[in-house]
């Protein structure tokens, strides 16, 4: 469980010009981000854009992060979806190697009652050949998990060993904290108030842009963990507006900018996301250069 404190980050898919999947710059990433101090990686999440990925291009994407990171760091596979039973499925045939723990998303579309949730967590959890970071993001699936069911769950099975809140509630998120057993991991879901989580009892961040920016990130949430508080908020007000603004028109599509202006992969997003527009990408450039300069 410690190897998921700290700084994790949800691995964007580079594609090249033709959307196909850039090997060699997913590789370049692996490196980026562990050259900047992250703890872990998570490879097949929302930011990777995994709902347009085929089978066999989720299967390029896990082998050629597990070979780049070759056990340096813990990794996190996105095992998620809407289809209870065919998750349960690919827990019991699918390929695992390399990889140390699930994160996965709340159903979405379905719209479950807290007890729809709690029945389709149950199943994975028994299922599942490894432990399980849980992900509540209600934005994107239109219901929220509320700590009373994830509390009921983190008490009912081992192996639930935490959970990636990102319902932008800091409330939220420290009932969490307050209501659930002592080595139960409340990570943040949301960059803009990971440090004030990290400082209310939270274990860390699963970040968007601490994949950008790595080690002025990861600082800071390492800061937040000593309770060196003035310096992590010298580095969460250097990284605001960049937060802010590579969300501005979507995820991945702001980060991807960021991670071409860092030279690590080209900002191809495929359909329905687009890429971000001229006047973003201008003042991501200058919020850029400002915060490396």
């Amino acid at each position: 469980m410690h190897s998921f404190k700290g700084t994790g980050v949800a691995l964007v898919t580079p594609f090249k010009k033709d959307l196909t999947v850039d090997v060699e710059a997913l590789q370049r990433l692996v490196s980026f981000v562990i050259d900047g101090g992250v703890e872990y990686l998570v490879v097949l999440g929302t930011t990777a854009e995994s709902a347009t990925l085929n089978k066999e291009e989720k299967e390029l994407v896990k082998r050629t992060v597990v070979d780049a990171n070759n056990g340096r760091l813990p990794l996190v596979l996105g095992l998620g979806g809407n289809n209870t039973m065919e998750l349960v499925e690919e827990c019991k045939n699918g390929n695992f190697d390399g990889f140390d723990a699930i994160l996965s998303v709340s159903p979405y579309y379905n719209k479950p009652t807290q007890e729809g949730i709690y029945q389709h967590f149950k199943l994975i959890a028994q299922n599942s050949p490894l432990p399980i970071i849980l992900y509540n993001v209600p934005g994107r699936t239109a219901s929220n998990m509320l700590p009373a069911t994830v509390v009921r769950l983190a008490n009912e099975f081992s192996n639930i060993i935490g959970i990636k809140e990102a319902a932008g509630d800091l409330v939220q998120g420290m009932e969490l904290i307050r209501q659930n057993r002592k080595d139960f991991l409340v990570i943040s879901g949301d960059d803009i108030i990971a440090l004030p989580l990290v400082l209310a009892g939270g274990a860390g961040v699963i970040s968007v842009i601490g994949q950008g920016i790595p080690q002025l990130f990861t600082d800071m949430i390492r800061f937040g963990l000593k309770g060196e508080v003035n310096a992590a908020f010298e580095n969460q007000y250097q990284l605001m507006t960049m937060i802010d603004l590579i969300f501005e028109q979507g995820n991945p599509a702001g980060i991807k900018e960021v991670l071409r202006k860092a030279g690590v992969c080209e900002d191809n997003v495929r359909l329905p996301l687009v890429n971000v527009n001229e006047d973003l990408a201008k003042r991501i450039q200058l919020e850029y250069d400002k915060i490396l300069n």
